[in-house]
Parts: C-alpha cells; sequence; structure tokens
C-alpha cells in the first residue's frame, strides 16, 4: 500500500501526465454540469414525472448512460448515445461496404475519414431521437412544465437543434479527453454518470434495509460482501491473459536470421481473455434500446407488450436477448480489436516465432484459434456478469443498487477504470518510475 501511495505521488512530478489528469479532470466537469442545464422552454421545478421516468429499469440506464441528463431534461439529454449508436452501425458495416473496409486498412488517414462519417452519422441519428425525446416530455410532463408552449414548431425546432448540439457536444469533449487527456474519453463520460448515481443508489438500500428493517444491517453487511467479490473477480477477469511464449532468432553480421540460431531471450505475447473491454457492454445495451423505442411508436398490443418486456431489465426475455447479444459483440469486437494476422507479419519480420508453429500464415491461424478459444469463457463471463443484477434483485435487493451488481455499470466502472490506470502506469513506467500495479516494471510483452 505504501509503494502504491508512492506511485500516486510520482504521478505529480511528470509535468505533461499531471497536465492531462487535470485536462481530463476538466473536461468532465464541463460534461456535469452541461447535465444540470435544462432546455430552454421547460420549467425545471416540473421534471417531477421525468425523474420518476428514471427511477428505475430501462429509463435508469438511460439516465445513467447520460450522466443524469435524461431525467434533467438537459440539454445534454441524448448524451453520447446517439455516437455509440453510429459506432456500432459504420463498425458492423465495415463487415459489408468495400469501400469501409478499403479505409479500414489505410492507417490514421483511413481512421480520420471513419471518425468523419462517424459524426456525420451522429449528427443524422440525434436528429432522428431529438423528436422522439421531445414526444416523450410531452407525454410525460404536465403542460404547467412548459414555458414555451409544447406544441409549437419554436420550441420542437429549437429542442432538436439543442439537443444535437448538446449530443455533438459532448462527443467533442469525449474526443479531447482522448487526445488530451488520460484514458477513453467516451467511456470516461459514460463513467462519471454511473459514479454520480452510486451513492444515491446505496442511500436507497439502506435505507430499505436498516431503517425500515427489511433485513436488518447483516442483510446490507452480506451484500456489500457480495458486490465487492463481484468487483475483485471482474477486475481479475479483466486483466486475466494467456501468455504465448515467442522465440527469436540470431540476427548475422550481415542483418540476415540464422535458422537454427536463437537469442536466448524468450518473450511472451499475452492474450487478453477479454481483449473487447467493456464495448461488447456498451453495444449491446445500446442495442437494448432500440426495441422499445421502436415499439412505442406503436400502440398495437403487441407492440404494449414488445415494450414491456424490454423496458424490463430484471425480466427473462430481456437478459436472455442482452446476454446473446454481449456474447456476439464480444466475438466481433475481438476480432477487430486482436489483429491475428498483422501480429503474424510482425514476428516474421523481426525474426520471431511461436515453438512448434511455422511463421506467417499458421502462426496468424494459430493465434487466431487460440484467441476463439479464450474468447468463449470471456464472453460467457461477461454475459453472466450482465445479467446478474437481475439474479439479486430475485433476493429482494433494491432495483437501483442491483444493476451496480454486474451489469453494464460495474463493468464498465471497472473497464474503464483498469484502463485508464495502466495508460498512467505507460506513462510512469517510461518516467522510470515504479507503476501504479504491482509487477508491470518487469513485465515484457510483445504487442
Amino acid at each position: 500500500m505504501k509503494k502504491f501511495f508512492e506511485a500516486f505521488n510520482n504521478v505529480w512530478k511528470i509535468e505533461e501526465l499531471k497536465n492531462r489528469i487535470l485536462v481530463t479532470l476538466g473536461l468532465l466537469l464541463v460534461y456535469r454540469f452541461g447535465a444540470h442545464v435544462t432546455l430552454p422552454g421547460i420549467d425545471a421545478t416540473g421534471l417531477t414525472n421525468l425523474n420518476k421516468q428514471a427511477d428505475g429499469g430501462i429509463g435508469w440506464l438511460i439516465d445513467v448512460f447520460t450522466g443524469g441528463a435524461f431525467s434533467q431534461a438537459s440539454v445534454f439529454a441524448l448524451g453520447i448515445m446517439p455516437y455509440i449508436s453510429a459506432s456500432i452501425v459504420v463498425q458492423l458495416m465495415g463487415i459489408a461496404v468495400p469501400y469501409l473496409q478499403k479505409l479500414q486498412k489505410e492507417g490514421e488517414s483511413g481512421r480520420r475519414t471513419l471518425n468523419q462519417i462517424t459524426r456525420w452519422l451522429t449528427i443524422a441519428i440525434t436528429m432522428v431521437q431529438g423528436p422522439g425525446y421531445i414526444y416523450n416530455l410531452y407525454r410525460t410532463l404536465p403542460e404547467a412544465a412548459f414555458i414555451l408552449p409544447s406544441t409549437s414548431f419554436q420550441f420542437l425546432f429549437s429542442s432538436v437543434v439543442i439537443l444535437t448540439t448538446g449530443t455533438i457536444f459532448a462527443m467533442w469533449l469525449g474526443e479531447r479527453i482522448t487526445d488530451k487527456g488520460i484514458g477513453n474519453g467516451i467511456s470516461l463520460l459514460i463513467l462519471v454518470g454511473i459514479i454520480a448515481r452510486l451513492p444515491q443508489a446505496f442511500i436507497q438500500e439502506f435505507t430499505s434495509v436498516v431503517t425500515q428493517n427489511n433485513g436488518g444491517p447483516l442483510k446490507l453487511l452480506l451484500e456489500v460482501v457480495v458486490w465487492l467479490v463481484v468487483i475483485i473477480t471482474c477486475i481479475l477477469m479483466v486483466m486475466a491473459v494467456r501468455k504465448i511464449p515467442v522465440q527469436y532468432a540470431r540476427r548475422t553480421a550481415s542483418g540476415e536470421f540464422e535458422q537454427d540460431a536463437f537469442d536466448g531471450n524468450r518473450q511472451w505475447i499475452p492474450l487478453k481473455l477479454n481483449a473487447s473491454g467493456v464495448m461488447p457492454i456498451i453495444f449491446a445495451q445500446a442495442i437494448m434500446f432500440i426495441p422499445a423505442a421502436l415499439a412505442g411508436l406503436s400502440k398495437s398490443d403487441m407492440a404494449q407488450t414488445v415494450t414491456a418486456k424490454f423496458q424490463d431489465v430484471f425480466g427473462l426475455a430481456y437478459n436472455i436477448v442482452f446476454a446473446l447479444l454481449i456474447i456476439i459483440f464480444t466475438y466481433f469486437y475481438t476480432a477487430i480489436t486482436v489483429p491475428t494476422n498483422k501480429m503474424a507479419d510482425d514476428l516474421k519480420r523481426s525474426g520471431g516465432f511461436i515453438p512448434g508453429v511455422r511463421p506467417g500464415v499458421e502462426t496468424g491461424d494459430y493465434l487466431d484459434r487460440i484467441m476463439s478459444l479464450i474468447t468463449f469463457p470471456g464472453s460467457l463471463f461477461l454475459a453472466f456478469i450482465a445479467v446478474f443484477p437481475a439474479v439479486v434483485h430475485n433476493f429482494g435487493v433494491q432495483s437501483q443498487w442491483a444493476l451496480f451488481y454486474g451489469g453494464t455499470s460495474l463493468l464498465i466502472v471497472v473497464g474503464v477504470a483498469i484502463d485508464t490506470i495502466q495508460q498512467i502506469n505507460s506513462y510512469l513506467l517510461n518516467k522510470h518510475y515504479d507503476g501504479l500495479m504491482k509487477g508491470s516494471k518487469n513485465r515484457k510483452a510483445v504487442a
């Protein structure tokens, strides 16, 4: 523990790292402030019904993803969900559209073009979701909550423009954090929204269990212990790796590799059990918002049934579909983020090989096969943790507190926190300081 605090103190000795952390905190503060700026034309004191809509279930999840802006009728009410939806569409289309496939292979220039396409698609999605959100306000809020006539074109048009601008600004904040700050900006925006709801959820559970004598302090203690065990399990799973040994051939004076001479320095390729991080959870959650939103546009009995099923985050149907989507997206995102063929080519060019496997194509196939094998238990774990809140909810845990036992909330908190700490750790190690995580200073791997 002493070494950890020493490493934490060393963070402020690195000027660049300190500035990046301050930039990140400053931009997150701007985002949190914007989440409480109500749309023009709406009386902030008349949002009681909207707050009730976000008290549990799908409404609570939407409110978390928007950092509380959804229940505040804020300029950031749509949050960054349109951007995430646009990213999903672009990545899925990248499988089938040759133009996008070409851009994916063009390196940095292709990535910039894909980002620009994602931004324009974000605007298009926001302009569709914006009227949907305003329509929800019409149905939820009393007429007295509208300063301007709620049915006026002026109110509708200005609100949609402001919501679109708010989403683009939130997206810009996330990109600035990624470029100028520390960590993944989009994920951090979601993270602060989740953390902001944690104290309130715990207080509600404390009141229910202790104050109202619904189980007593012993039950609350057991709940906290289980919660901590789930957190530790998530951390271990996120950091778990399968190490593949790599041997390097010795170079001659002319720079050629000697076929049967090795340099004796064995290294490792660390393949993560969960290489896709929290993105499958975020992607799957974004998809889960769609059925209820589309069914809500119809008044038929079937549409109402679908809406009820997909708004009940503790329901059986919701969690089965959610778990299947997570498994699918885990494989999909792993295939994108772990280019096994490129890893094999890089090894071959540097004279490296996996013992017992031919360099080149066979190495790529071997790595791909290993990734498929270790991704399966990783995807099952993500799916189980995602539906675990529904399990604990059946044991009498309050809905908001239950959602922190896994699901989207806990996995994003753990995954984003570890990713951010690892980036800070890299700065410390590059400046020859001890890292925040034990053993990282001596860890060698092949990227």
